[in-house]
């Protein structure tokens, strides 16, 4: 079964595609989405293995959307406006579809999924973007990668400690550490992830970060792993 997500903001587009996901067995629909926000808690609380989404949508547009997500799912885009089709193409999507949709050029696009995700390479990863999307309030904000300092789980919420900021969103600490690089950020403790070159020293069972006053404490269970990243152990 090939996992699927729909992210539409008109009614009757969703229904139609959600018509249309039903007749294939293969399909496993996991959400039909109105806006990238029910989107993004969908893909971080289950695996989606294809995207069907529009792309002119209010706020974060679909192409915008997708290029934020560090390992993004599949995407086939669905939309009324063929201009967009370059950038589509750009983010290697599978395919295009342009409303409105038939049975027949939708089933077309599954099959080129379905080849796809059987097929799939074990060495093919898309490029990873510098920054992720995160919820706060009713947004989503943008978070660079390089204003990151450290993040703290508090039980299914983070708090993200930026250069002139902090952050707190509903999301479980393994859901945010799959999205950031593993060449960039480390886990020091079960409730603290830190970007490895915002540390500025490893004292015991502590680190220092640059510009901060206070220290980190560091898992036993982490620590040589930590030492071994810089060259250590």
């Amino acid at each position: 079964m090939i996992n699927c997500l729909i992210i539409d903001d008109e009614p009757f587009a969703r229904e139609l595609l959600e018509d249309y996901v039903a007749k294939i067995p293969s399909l496993n629909l996991l959400g039909s989405c109105e806006h990238v926000f029910e989107a993004l808690e969908v893909l971080q609380q289950q695996k989606v293995d294809l995207v069907f989404s529009d792309i002119n949508m209010p706020q974060v547009n679909g192409i915008e959307f997708i290029r934020s997500l560090h390992n993004p799912p599949y995407v086939i885009f669905v939309t009324a406006y063929p201009n967009y089709a370059l950038e589509g193409f750009e983010l290697d999507a599978l395919d295009y579809i342009v409303k409105p949709v038939s049975f027949p050029r939708f089933l077309k696009a599954v099959n080129k999924a379905l080849a796809v995700l059987h097929n799939r390479p074990a060495t093919l990863a898309p490029p990873a973007p510098e920054y992720l999307f995160v919820k706060e309030g009713n947004s989503l904000q943008r978070v660079l990668f390089d204003e990151i300092y450290y993040i703290e789980g508090m039980k299914d919420y983070i708090k993200i400690i930026l250069k002139n900021r902090v952050i707190i969103t509903y999301l479980r600490m393994s859901r945010v550490e799959d999205q950031l690089p593993a060449s960039r950020f480390t886990r020091i403790q079960k409730s603290y992830i830190v970007r490895m070159d915002a540390i500025k020293a490893i004292s015991g069972n502590e680190v220092e970060l640059y510009n901060l006053p206070e220290k980190l404490p560091i898992g036993k269970q982490y620590k040589e792993a930590l030492l071994a990243q810089f060259g250590l152990s």
